[in-house]
């Protein structure tokens, strides 16, 4: 019932709790002070509740878990507990501490979320002991555990008893920096006192931080309150002498000493802690010690060199965590030197920057798409030592000239298409172990289309004559944007096409009504099935729409991500909106609208310009409009054959199914590729595997990638610099021209899309799965993104003026909130509320 912290060790968590078990470890470190104490063992508290009843109502939680604690209060302390109180000094004060079997875990801290009680006198000590128990029913426990998936019946307390410590400062200590994540940067918070002042918000605290034992910055804060030890039992807030309100609450020695302290403790767990820490009587004594959960991971790597990693999700608009599967074949795709984190595919840029040649096409490149990762890098390379310089070893790209002749993309795309259709061939023969030696063959080809220099030549010449055309029109005419306009509805752009032809679709459907009311109902299984039964002319609509475009997706590089083919149902509000929204023939007049408007620009332009300048400029809008709808082909090809590899892999999970290997298909969405490939050669499987993966992914699922960091662990942040803003102006990039005010649609979830013609748009971000939507809409904000990113190029095709990468965008801006995205400066105005209040 009762277990002294040195009779504790990890194992006991059941027993102890996260607090108890933490402290008996620390307690077992060598150098480390623990102020004594024992726990009394969840085996105590189980015999508690065993007749209460846990039920948790959850549209009135606050009666619930108080009708709980009031029964666990009710029910008298065994006369064990009351005999271990009863040998207790009476001379001591005590702390009476809560320890709930989800506590202070690697994904959860639960910090705060039980009561906890300071300077307890001994004759006291039982009826806090009940409290603690009870305080498992905290309101805001019982809606922490909800909202963290954890079964109330099967989370347990622990009652640590500890001699109480009083104090003259105290505070916390991480690890490892908790805004930037810089692993090398200890910082430490610091008041007068017990900590509960500095924990409950009620004291600014000085703050020291640390790098590798040397004090690199210190803030002290004006201290007005600290909580004291009151005489009778429980603590007081006592006012700061004023003397003392901006005098540092530690020395540099103290400070010095503390960061060894940490890095022992940190070392210990072998992970960044998060470590409450008391100074009484010139001895430093730790309190808790629990992982810091805020933190991104860092790729492995397995030299001692520094690197930079900049986010492969951000460039790609899918900034989601990609199951290992998905992951792998990512890997085996690139030649990129690539790696992973937190679920994520990062791109270890540091050889680049260390010579001078490669540094300046990686930021200059960055410079005209992307200012975010620009300034990130830059800030970087100025610091000194960390970049380590070299000569350039790097071959220069090849400058392959192309012809502006539309041919040249009819020919790629042509030769782009045969290959699918080999491949779709061919793979059905293969099986077993075969087909992974087949898929992993085919995938150098994929690789050699991907790396294809013509087609490298026609999607850069695309990009650079835009820059060319924005900055001279802009330095000739004092026109912005103006590539945006000429973009618009240009042949061969296979995402744009995507869109337009959703709408036939749903013009093959509108005039009959049964078809509707079907793709109004919910349909997880047999969609295509049921709609051939009830209208064989609207199913040939939508499958030949997926015999086209069926391989994509949301997410769609991630090759585990449920395809439209796979639920042809994802698309029935996309059909539904495009019936309620437009008259049949949208398709064409919205293209032919575009194509105008590109061609009044060019007219427009050219009348204006000199001959000289205007032949040039002629030339370069030719090039615009025969180059840049290319630039969405090859993605679309690498979709395609992922599709195909996909399917063929689906039947060998099936077959693992049916031989009792794996439980359910998508589990080998949880593997590598290597991985799977042994398991289909050896029909044995770890089954923990599977379900250690599933947990790590739940866990990478919840953090949010940053765009640039180092291999210390530091994400570089950086903003975006424009001048003369509207006040309260929302700033991004702005990468498709044009001003538009309408009613902001926050919608995060494709699938959950309700939009009237002249919405905005406003997400995280967008891939090729979300150009069905742009048809309605008249303007895009989005939280992720740069100017070659797919939204951005989908967005001048049709004409929306758009502005990406705004911070926290879908926090900021509510739903129904009226608007204006100014797409030409780049930053966005709101002018009402919700509902245009």
């Amino acid at each position: 019932m009762i277990l002294d912290f040195k009779e504790i060790d990890h194992t006991q968590l059941p027993l102890v709790g996260g607090k108890g078990a933490r402290l008996g470890a620390l307690s077992r470190i060598e150098g480390i002070q623990v102020p004594e104490g024992y726990c009394i063992t969840t085996d105590v508290y189980k015999d508690i509740i065993a007749h209460i009843s846990i039920r948790i109502d959850k549209d009135n939680i606050a009666a619930s878990a108080a009708k709980i604690r009031a029964a666990i209060q009710g029910v008298p302390v065994p006369e064990q507990v009351v005999k271990a109180v009863s040998l207790l000094s009476e001379e001591s004060t005590y702390a009476v501490r809560s320890s709930a079997t989800a506590e202070d875990l690697p994904t959860a801290s639960f910090a705060g979320q039980q009561d906890s009680y300071l300077n307890i006198k001994k004759d006291q000590l039982i009826t806090h002991i009940s409290q603690c128990w009870a305080s498992l029913f905290t309101e805001r426990a019982v809606v922490y555990r909800e909202q963290h998936g954890f079964d109330h019946t099967k989370v347990y307390l622990s009652v640590i008893i500890q001699k109480m410590v009083f104090p003259e400062a105290s505070g916390i200590l991480f690890t490892a920096d908790p805004v930037t994540g810089h692993r090398k940067v200890l910082s430490i918070d610091a008041g007068f006192g017990l900590g509960e002042a500095l924990v409950g918000g009620l004291v600014n605290a000085d703050n020291y931080k640390v790098k590798e034992g040397i004090i690199i910055e210190k803030k002290i804060a004006d201290k007005h309150l600290q909580v004291v030890a009151a005489e009778t039992g429980g603590t007081i807030q006592q006012e700061i002498d004023k003397d003392r309100q901006n005098a540092p609450v530690l020395t540099d020695e103290q400070c010095i000493s503390l960061n060894a302290l940490g890095r022992k403790i940190e070392a210990y767990f072998g992970q960044p802690q998060d470590i409450e820490w008391c100074l009484a009587n010139g001895e430093f004594y730790i309190v808790q010690s629990r992982p810091i959960t805020t933190l991104y991971p860092i790729p492995v790597s397995d030299d001692q060199e520094n690197h930079v990693y900049l986010s492969v999700g951000h460039n790609q608009m899918m900034t989601d965590a990609m199951k290992p599967l998905g992951l792998s074949f990512f890997l085996m795709t690139t030649p990129a030197r690539m790696c992973t984190a937190g679920g994520r595919l990062y791109i270890d840029v540091a050889p680049h920057l260390s010579a001078p040649a490669s540094r300046e096409m990686l930021i200059g490149t960055f410079g005209k798409y992307d200012p975010l990762f620009r300034d990130a890098l830059i800030t970087i390379v100025e610091r000194e030592g960390f970049i380590k310089p070299s000569a350039d070893t790097m071959p220069p790209r090849p400058q392959t000239k192309v012809e502006n002749d539309p041919a040249i993309v009819a020919e790629l795309i042509q030769a782009a298409r045969a290959s699918i259709d080999e491949l779709r061939n061919s793979i059905q023969t293969q099986q077993g172990v075969a087909l992974f030696d087949f898929i992993q063959h085919d995938l150098e080809t994929l690789k050699r289309n991907l790396s294809n220099q013509q087609s490298l030549a026609v999607i850069m010449a695309g990009m650079e004559t835009s820059a060319w055309v924005n900055e001279k029109m802009f330095e000739w005419l004092g026109e912005k944007g103006v590539a945006d306009i000429i973009s618009q509805s240009v042949p061969n752009n296979i995402t744009s096409e995507m869109g337009l032809a959703l709408l036939d679709v749903a013009d093959a459907m509108r005039p009959f009504p049964e078809v509707i009311a079907f793709l109004q109902e919910a349909h997880e299984q047999d969609f295509l099935a049921e709609l051939k039964q009830l209208n064989p002319t609207a199913w040939k609509a939508i499958t030949d729409y997926l015999d086209r475009y069926g391989m994509r997706c949301v997410g769609e590089i991630d090759i585990t991500k449920t395809r439209w083919s796979e639920q042809p149902a994802m698309l029935a509000p996309l059909i539904l909106s495009n019936i309620r929204n437009f008259a049949p023939g949208e398709s064409r007049r919205k293209f032919e609208k575009g194509k105008l408007e590109a061609e009044n620009k060019a007219r427009d332009l050219l009348s204006r310009l000199n001959s000289e300048q205007a032949a040039e400029t002629k030339e370069k809008i030719s090039l615009i409009r025969n180059f840049i709808g290319y630039r969405e082909f090859p993605k679309y090809a690498k979709i395609c054959r992922y599709f195909i590899y996909k399917q063929a892999i689906l039947k060998e999970a099936e077959l693992l199914v049916q031989a009792g290997v794996i439980r359910e298909k998508e589990d080998i969405y949880y593997l590598t590729f290597d991985e799977l490939r042994e398991v289909v050669r050896t029909h044995q499987l770890d089954d923990q595997l599977i379900d250690t993966r599933k947990e790590e992914f739940k866990i990478f699922e919840k953090l949010t990638p940053p765009r640039v960091m180092t291999s210390d662990g530091e994400i570089i942040s950086s903003v975006y610099k424009l001048e003369n803003l509207p006040a309260n102006a929302l700033v991004g990039l702005a990468v498709s021209a044009g001003i538009i005010e309408g009613r902001a649609r926050v919608i995060l979830k494709m699938e959950d899309a309700d939009l009237e013609e002249g919405d905005i748009l406003v997400t995280t971000f967008t891939d090729p799965s979300w150009t069905p939507l742009f048809v309605s809409i008249k303007g895009l904000v989005t939280e992720i993104g740069g100017l070659m990113t797919h939204g951005a190029v989908i967005a001048r095709e049709y004409g929306l003026p758009a502005v990406v990468g705004v911070a926290n965008a879908t926090k900021i801006i509510k739903d129904g909130m009226r608007i204006r995205v100014n797409g030409s400066e780049g930053f966005i105005e709101i002018l009402s509320s919700e509902n245009g209040k």
